[in-house]
């Protein structure tokens, strides 16, 4: 399977700071975040956004391949994601991610639609990923 790669780049302090976004894909190419997007209502994306954006996604994907696998004929899986980013004492911690999800599938009933969103939701790799990878970390300073 391949490895995905992104790249982030911070210049300044956390208040006055600002930084850019890449993907090898260059979807995102020198995005810009800063703190008001992070913490407040800026412009620019932030992590919490794209954290989002990716379990929605995968979301999407694994629930609509759970119901295919059964016989249904999914013509669209749409989810919602809200990534909640709180205060705690020990510091800002993402602290829920709330998928809205809304399914058009033919021939299935609320409970069997329900029975595969719960399955997906621990399911789904980015699911997966968010309660405890592994986390290798590689740091050396210039």
């Amino acid at each position: 399977m391949p490895v995905r790669k992104a790249n982030a780049q911070w210049q300044g302090d956390l208040k006055n700071g600002k930084g850019a976004l890449n993907t090898e894909t260059k979807l995102l190419e020198n995005t810009a975040y800063d703190f008001g997007s992070r913490f407040d209502k800026g412009s620019h994306t932030n992590p919490e956004e794209l954290i989002g954006a990716a379990h929605a996604g995968c979301y999407s994907m694994a629930l609509a391949n759970s119901i295919s696998k059964e016989g249904f004929k999914v013509n669209s899986i749409n989810t919602d994601a809200k990534v909640y980013l709180e205060k705690l004492e020990d510091g800002f911690t993402i602290t829920k991610i709330e998928l809205d999800s809304i399914g058009d599938v033919e021939g299935i009933d609320a409970a069997t639609f329900a029975k595969h969103a719960e399955q997906t939701k621990s399911g789904c790799p980015v699911s997966k990923a968010l309660t405890g990878p592994m986390i290798v970390l590689n740091a050396k300073l210039k």
